[in-house]
């Protein structure tokens, strides 16, 4: 891949469609409406490339989920991970060891069996396993908290950085304008769209695309939509490289903890420790995090205990109430599109979300989960939802 240069100077002054958010959600949208010929398309970016949430994750791809609409959104998403290096022409250490669940609650067992029958009978072969048949295949593990686990070796990891990279490259190549250190203060809804001021000029868009992740409620008050999503810090370490042991991911559902190993031997691995203010995007990692982390992580895999750690960070999920993401128009404001509120998922689920919403904002083919994430669904009498945590665990 020739070196990523983004555009240089203001931004055109009219656009058929402008992306507020330059992250992975935002450049996979713009990529695939430049492959379908709709090049007239401005991203704006507050600050560079991976700054936020894209650039901070564990890159895990996983197709185990709760929902049969999710499942096959992954399974749609893992096609076009598996084609990325050949279709984009960068290579992102995408591998398939497969997520190994582990379940330390009996009350877990009957979520866990449901969700396995689920991904079952649409394709995906999870299967149930007893704690030392985990163990079998992670023989590091310390199973006696364990009750059951379930294991899909086709789930997999790959490089987030490149992988934004790669999309933002050939967004670019097919004439896609991304402003970086491009911060949108005000947007101005005009006849025939709306008109966007940016701190370096005015730009107006017949239609605009919030994926500005943990900050797009700001955005989306600009033109004011009120969005019940909320940033939350999510932190994340990365050891010292050691000899490779490790083949799938491990995810503990009673913790959220996660550990996988890099193609370049470090433990890459984090876990949700709650925060008092969700409402501020916070990027600063804690002593907290890495005592919680290391309490887990040793309790399920003794072996890590004197391993060194280089490095920890953190990165904003965005959590709506349900843990659903919310996508499409806002009741009253036609032609400004949400992409939000994925938790930690928009990471995996941005293939397949690019894809769709460029065919409906190309073709007008509106996909079924367009009309399942609308933002009026939290207008509408509800059961709890909680704080999305553990749909971002098990879907």
């Amino acid at each position: 891949m020739k070196e990523l240069t983004p555009t240089v100077g203001p931004p055109k002054r009219s656009c058929a469609i402008a992306i507020v958010g330059g992250g992975v959600m935002g450049l996979s949208i713009a990529y695939q409406l430049a492959r379908r010929g709709l090049t007239d398309v401005v991203v704006l970016e507050r600050g560079y490339l991976a700054q936020g949430a894209s650039g901070r994750n564990g890159g895990g791809v996983r197709m185990q989920w709760s929902t049969e609409l999710n499942v096959r959104l992954m399974q749609e998403s893992f096609v076009l991970c598996r084609h990325f290096a050949l279709e984009i022409g960068v290579n992102v250490w995408f591998r398939q060891g497969g997520y190994l669940f582990l379940a330390t609650r009996e009350a877990e067992r009957e979520k866990m069996e449901r969700n396995v029958a689920l991904q079952n009978r649409v394709g995906v072969p999870t299967r149930m396993l007893s704690p030392e048949e985990a163990r079998a295949i992670v023989p590091e593990l310390d199973v006696s908290r364990v009750v059951c686990a379930c294991y899909n070796p086709k789930d997999g990891v790959l490089f987030p950085w490149p992988f934004l990279w790669g999309y933002a490259h050939q967004a670019l190549a097919r004439g896609v304008e991304v402003h970086l250190f491009t911060e949108v203060s005000a947007i101005e809804r005009s006849s025939g769209g709306f008109l966007l001021h940016t701190s370096k000029g005015p730009v107006k868009a017949e239609r605009v695309v919030n994926a500005a992740g943990a900050w797009s409620p700001q955005i989306a008050r600009l033109v004011g939509v009120e969005l019940p999503d909320r940033p939350h810090r999510h932190e994340i370490l990365s050891t010292e490289p050691l000899k490779p042991f490790l083949t799938p991911m491990v995810s503990v559902l009673s913790s959220g903890l996660y550990f996988s190993q890099s193609m370049r031997g470090e433990i890459v691995t984090g876990i949700t420790v709650e925060d008092h203010d969700d409402d501020q995007v916070k990027m600063g990692s804690r002593l907290k995090f890495l005592t919680t982390l290391a309490r887990e992580l040793v309790r399920v895999m003794p072996r890590l205990a004197d391993v060194k750690i280089l490095r920890q960070w953190a990165g904003p999920y965005d959590v709506s109430p349900d843990g659903a993401p919310i996508l499409g128009e806002p009741p009253g404001v036609p032609g400004f599109y949400l992409a939000c509120g994925f938790g930690g998922h928009g990471f995996m689920m941005s293939p397949v979300i690019g894809e769709l919403y460029a065919e409906w904002l190309t073709s007008g083919r509106r996909h079924q989960v367009f009309d399942e994430s609308r933002l009026d669904r939290f207008s509408k009498v509800r059961p709890p939802g909680g704080n999305g945590h553990e749909e971002l665990i098990i879907g």
